[in-house]
């Protein structure tokens, strides 16, 4: 944009360059749209020029297409006229605001994403998933991040409202908090590590996703930049918004502005108080002519002249609050007034009039003294200085020089009330004498400057003294009078008037600003801060006049006329005129703008040539910027009166433009204008009196428009404008206004209606119209403005219940929708997957989809079912998001319960009837299963495992029907379970070997798993009717305690079978199927605490029972073998028992030995049953040990076996109490003994059990009969009941 402020020269030359570039038609020229582009501005082509470039007889077809285009360049310039018309009144708007400011309390906007930015960020985040960026992470955040890309990221709602520019970076960050913090929550707590730390490093590793490679300082500079400048602007930024709204160029834009005069401050006050005349007139001009809208009662026609009239009333209070000038630091003084109504009425002369002490100016002056030319009489030694004052004043004193170089350079400042000071500058020398009191004036000069005079220094002749014999002294300075703030022009001028200045004289005037509508023409006197006389301007009107005869002195002419008095004035030259005509002009604040007559504007006279090269340029360059202005065509929307517009529809216009301006800008507004546009909308309605109705009415309009056509529009902007409207249109007033239009209410009718509409659309489409709960509050702000609108009036609130219904049949309509678009989408996936499976994969597109269609017209069931479930899982993933992002309309911001705390139970009947449309899918998918297949058991855990979670779903209507329709089934299919169960029991056992499988059998292996597998599927069912629960569980319990109870009873019988089929002799082994039959029975107890435990109260029924017969059956098992290891050892006891003394067999083996071992080495009778047996229990000890994995059976195993065998052994001995053992028999009997007692206490039987009564009497009399023995012949031979380390070895 260029500089208002540059050269003459330089903007001339950049206003032909671009107007050159542009080549379009100006105002001014009025040019044709027909012409072309080689005429310079002029008419029209000639017949003859057409007839040379086309043919003379045109077809129907290019005549019309030619009138069409001629059409469509005239609207063109029609259009292009009002926007550089509505400029102009903008560009005033925000040079002079006076009723509006900045609004700094707005919410700061976010930038918005765009489809490239949406793009980087799924690229950024799909980066990460792929390990190839360097953020080291855990795995569930990982997790998140992965849901976070599937769900959002990859949605097609959110694609759809990043093109609508609805979503920021905000709301990105805050969809992923939202994610995340349930996750947060559900993880195990770690000690040090609290849930807010965790969270906040999720958070620092989702911006570091987001952010990329992107440098943050980078990226905090340019939202800092974007912030600022949605905030507050400048008048340069401003400008340059509203030129890219209108459409205006910058050669435009430079020209408007000058010819405006934009920055003249004093000139827009003016145009300001020029324009609110005419508003005043315009009133009268309506109640004169009777010519009214058409109000909705006869009434508010006069009301609406009284608004008026208070509307131009406050805008000059406004006025008239507003300092003189910016900026300055003058404080003005303003006129003392009963009321700001009197400002209207300018015949009521006595409370305008002005005194003379209402007139006050306050000047300040610089004195600079420079150098004193031609001091010669002094010697060069001696001291002089100068001194400078004021009339009225303080005295001040330069420094001192010496006379040979007088210059100083000092500068005074002075702060005076008259407008013509006197400056007193005295040369002054040191007195040489001794008796000399002070010192001896050189020379004076007395200047009376004026704000006006030249700022240069100049050298002045000084008047010498008597005692000065140089005459031609000179003094060189410099004195700057400044001009306040509210003096607008001085001067010399002639005047003479009626009742002021009534003799022809040339006085010096000031015009006086008193207050923003209050101006005074003073005249005064040298050293008088009081006028000498005022003129009040109100009312007056100025304007050039001819000389006048008789009238000798002055030679520009020009005048100020009022009813019954008429002032003349005249300058010395024909500039001074036209600046005085000019600064009247902005103070009379006339609709009459002067034009200086041709024949004056080029008189030259001699007098005025002074005057004319003391004047600025710069003051002159309004009228050349208006003639350069009128040269291309801008003088007409320059000069246009602003009272004669239709400013209604000029607002529409410009506020529709900006709020497309404002959406199509990088910031998510949804809809909300910028500070700076709200700043010049709200001071253009004030400032050209449009209605807030209106102004609210179009805004609702554009915003419903710009909403059908998918933008997203923020439902609390809406509830704001309609708020006002229906309270202005109900008479409560909110802008002022008591008048209502009857087209405001129509409008407003039909606005209700179409708000209506949108409103229960965006409801039946919530889940598309804010997905994921985005924008925030959105929905709650629909629903409240929804309410609103279904007021009837602004008192009477709408009953609860019709806006229930309402919102209701909305939800109904939303459930048909979301489940036909997520069924469509199962659809289109399903789809999508067969054409990858299809064998026809590799042809045409067009075959691959009749392949397809052919396809699914034969679904098989299992297919049906798959696709049932799948879409099961898109229904739960809908109400899942529903219940996170769509749930907060019922809650405020602090948690508790708002107004529209129904809006829970109306997402749940939507739920329901969103689950209802699922349920008859799912019961024709369910309809074609084969009654022998259980495959549709995964599609009710996953529903049920939902539902039982959500509190207001559990147990509702789809649950019920979930549970009515696989109850049967469950049963059904528990019953065949246990009939399959039962007949794998009897046939296993039937064919079962007994080879140890896991912790048992085969046939036991097979049972424990099918029962918990049984278990299992009935626990991960979480039945939620409870009594039905508790049915099922007592059912699988009896069932398992049944089973488990039939697997022990056929153990316990196979086991008796087995041991009683085997040896009854030292060769007598443990097999592996015995030590496996035990641990079918330790396998039986540890899956009875898991299949049959079922609490009824302190007991646990079934538990109880199989846990009793268990250990009955293991006693018995125990008894059995223990048993066996007796008869054994009786069969050991009965080959020994051969030699006992007394019988016939003992003699004759006893003589047969002495006999034989004279002659050979005959082997130890007895030792080999002796060692057998001690090798059969260490054997049997060992694959007990070994086999069997419950060590309490072992222990009671061996304890029973010792203690029965060691009863057996006492037995024996005892029934030979009478007779001396044999040697053999004690030899046998004693390492039998030994070794038992040996072997048992390795094997961890308790020493109370090992030394127990039959063991000692068992030791004490093989211990009599070894001592016995030991003096036989032959002796013990080395085997003694006293331990050995030789015989151990020898054992061993």
């Amino acid at each position: 944009m260029l500089d208002p402020s540059s050269s003459e020269e330089e903007s001339d030359g950049i206003v032909e360059e671009e107007s050159k570039e542009a080549m379009a038609p100006q105002a001014g020229s009025r040019i044709s749209p027909s012409r072309t582009s080689e005429s310079s501005g002029g008419l029209a082509p000639s017949s003859s020029s057409r007839s040379s470039a086309r043919p003379t007889s045109p077809s129907p077809s290019a005549a019309s297409e030619e009138k069409e285009d001629l059409e469509k360049m005239q609207r063109e310039e029609e259009d292009r006229k009002k926007k550089l018309q509505l400029y102009v009144f903008v560009m005033r708007c925000v040079a002079y605001p006076f009723n509006a400011k900045q609004p700094t309390d707005m919410a700061r906007r976010q930038q918005k994403i765009t489809k490239q930015q949406l793009q980087q960020t799924k690229d950024r985040f799909q980066a990460f998933l792929n390990g190839d960026t360097q953020i080291v992470a855990d795995e569930a955040f990982i997790n998140a991040v992965q849901s976070f890309n599937e769900v959002f990221l990859k949605s097609d709602r959110v694609a759809k409202m990043v093109q609508s520019g609805g979503f920021s970076a905000n709301d990105f960050r805050e969809v992923f908090k939202r994610h995340i913090e349930k996750r947060v929550r559900s993880l195990p707590e770690i000690d040090g590590l609290s849930k807010e730390t965790v969270l906040s490093s999720w958070m620092a590793k989702f911006d570091t996703i987001y952010r990329g490679d992107e440098d943050p300082r980078k990226a905090q500079q340019r939202m800092t930049a974007s912030a600022a400048s949605e905030l507050i602007l400048s008048k340069d930024q401003l400008y340059e918004m509203f030129q890219n709204i209108l459409g205006i160029k910058k050669f435009e834009h430079q020209l408007l502005y000058q010819a405006c005069q934009l920055d003249n401050l004093d000139e827009q006050a003016a145009q300001i108080r020029r324009e609110l005349d005419g508003r005043l007139q315009m009133a009268d001009q309506i109640a004169r002519g009777g010519k009214f809208p058409k109000f909705v009662s006869k009434e508010m026609e006069a009301m609406f002249i009284e608004e008026l009239k208070s509307s131009v009333n406050q805008l000059m209070a406004n006025l008239e609050s507003m300092p003189v000038s910016k900026g300055g630091e003058f404080k003005l003084q303003k006129l003392k007034r009963g009321h700001n109504t009197s400002i209207i009425d300018m015949g009521q002369e006595d409370e305008n009039t002005l005194s003379k002490s209402d007139v006050v100016l306050s000047f300040t002056l610089e004195v600079v003294i420079m150098e004193v030319v031609g001091l010669k009489s002094l010697a060069p030694n001696r001291i002089v200085y100068c001194t400078m004052e004021v009339e009225g004043g303080e005295k001040l004193q330069t420094d001192q020089a010496e006379a040979s170089k007088p210059t100083w350079g000092t500068q005074g400042d002075f702060t005076t009330t008259h407008p013509l000071p006197g400056v007193k500058v005295k040369l002054f020398t040191e007195s040489t004498g001794v008796l000399a009191l002070e010192d001896k004036e050189l020379g004076r000069v007395v200047l009376h400057p004026t704000p006006n005079s030249p700022k240069q220094s100049e050298l002045h002749k000084m008047t010498v003294t008597k005692a000065c014999p140089d005459h031609d002294l000179r003094i060189k300075l410099a004195i700057r009078m400044d001009k306040p703030q509210n003096m607008k022009h001085c001067g010399y001028l002639w005047a003479f008037g009626k009742n002021v200045w009534k003799r022809w004289k040339k006085r010096f005037f000031v015009l006086v600003q008193v207050s923003q509508y209050t101006f005074a023409m003073c005249s005064y006197r040298e050293k008088k801060s009081e006028p000498q006389e005022l003129l009040q301007l109100d009312g007056y009107t100025v304007d050039y006049s001819d000389p006048q005869p008789g009238l000798d002195g002055g030679r520009a002419f020009f005048n100020a006329v009022k009813e019954g008095d008429t002032v003349i004035f005249a300058s010395d030259d024909e500039q001074d005129r036209i600046l005085w005509v000019q600064a009247m002009y902005r103070a009379t604040g006339q609709s009459h703008k002067p034009v200086p007559p041709t024949q004056v504007q080029k008189l030259n006279s001699k007098g005025g040539a002074s005057a004319q090269m003391d004047a600025p340029i710069s003051q002159f360059s309004g009228l050349k910027d208006a003639d350069r202005a009128q040269k291309h065509g801008m003088d007409e929307f320059i000069s246009a009166n602003p009272c004669s517009f239709d400013h209604a529809s000029l607002f529409e216009m410009v506020q529709r433009l900006t709020l497309d301006h404002r959406l199509n800008d990088t910031f998510c507004c949804l809809g909300w204008f910028s500070p700076g546009q709200v700043f010049v909308l709200d001071e253009y309605c004030a400032r050209n009196g449009v209605r807030g109705c209106h102004r609210h009415l179009c805004y609702l309009r554009d915003l419903l428009e710009r909403a059908e056509s998918g933008a997203i529009i923020d439902p609390t902007l809406l509830h704001y404008s309609f708020a006002f409207c229906a309270s202005h249109v109900h008479g409560n007033r909110p802008d002022g206004l008591s008048t209502v239009k009857v087209d405001e209410k129509e409008r407003f009718e039909d606005i209700k209606e179409r708000l209506r509409v949108i409103l229960e659309n965006q409801i039946v489409n919530f889940r598309y119209c804010f997905p994921f709960g985005r924008p925030e509050g959105a929905l709650k702000a629909t629903l409240s403005l929804l309410e609103r609108v279904l007021m009837k009036d602004i008192a009477t609130p709408v009953p609860p219940e019709e806006v229930k219904g309402v919102i209701r049949k909305c939800l109904e309509q939303a459930a048909q929708l979301n489940y036909e678009r997520i069924k469509e989408y199962a659809t289109i996936e399903g789809k999508k997957r067969e054409m990858f499976e299809h064998p026809v994969f590799c042809l045409a597109s067009q075959v691959m989809d009749l392949t397809i269609q052919n396809v699914g017209r034969l679904v098989t069931p299992a297919k049906k079912l798959e696709e049932t479930i799948r879409l099961a899982e898109l229904v739960i993933e809908v109400l899942q998001q529903n219940q996170e992002h769509h749930a907060e309309a019922a809650v405020t911001s602090s948690g508790d319960q708002s107004a529209f705390a129904w809006w829970t139970d109306l997402m749940v009947e939507h739920a329901e009837n969103f689950l209802a449309l699922y349920a008859i899918d799912m019961d024709a998918a369910l309809e074609i299963q084969s009654p022998e297949s259980w495959d549709s058991f995964p599609l009710f855990q996953l529903l049920n495992d939902f539902l039982r979670t959500d509190y207001h779903l559990c147990n509702g209507k789809f649950h019920k029907h979930l549970q009515d329709l696989y109850a049967p089934l469950v049963v059904r299919y528990v019953d065949l379970m246990e009939s399959s169960i039962a007949q794998s029991i009897h046939k296993g056992f039937e064919r079962e070997s007994w080879e140890p499988v896991n912790n048992g059998s085969g046939t036991s292996e097979d049972l424990f798993w099918k029962l918990e597998a049984l278990q299992t599927f009935i626990r991960d069912l979480h039945w939620p009717e409870e009594e039905f629960a508790k049915h099922l569980e007592s059912r699988i319990q009896l069932m398992s305690s049944n089973m488990i109870e039939n697997c022990v009873k056929r153990t316990r019988m196979a086991f008796e079978s087995k041991l009683t089929k085997s040896s009854k002799s030292t060769d007598f082994r443990i097999s592996p199927t015995l030590c496996t039959m035990f641990n079918v029975m330790v396998d039986a107890k540890d899956q009875s605490a898991k299949l049959c435990a079922m609490e009824m109260g302190q007991e646990k029924q079934y538990h109880t029972q199989i846990d009793e017969l268990i250990e009955e059956s293991v006693k018995d098992m125990i008894q059995f073998l223990v048993a066996k290891f007796v008869v054994i050892l009786e069969s050991v006891l009965a080959k020994i028992s051969r030699y006992d003394e007394g019988t016939l067999f003992s003699s004759f083996l006893s003589f047969t030995v002495k006999a034989a071992s004279k002659y050979v080495d005959v082997p130890k009778p007895g030792m080999d049953v002796a060692d057998g047996y001690v090798t059969f229990v260490r054997h049997s000890q060992d694959i007990l040990r070994d086999k069997v994995n419950e060590e309490v059976y072992i222990e009671r195993l061996f304890d029973q076996w010792y203690t029965a065998t060691m009863n057996l052994l006492g037995t024996w001995l005892t029934e030979r109490m009478e007779q001396q053992l044999h040697v053999y028999q004690l030899k046998i009997l004693i390492r039998i003994t030994k070794k038992k007692y040996r072997d048992f206490r390795l094997q961890g039987v308790l020493d109370s059990t090992l030394n127990s009564k039959m063991y000692d009497t068992v030791r004490n009399r093989l211990t009599i009969e070894e001592a016995t023995a030991s003096v036989r012949e032959g002796g013990m031979q080395g085997i003694s009941m006293k331990d050995s380390d030789e015989e151990d070895e020898d054992d061993d």
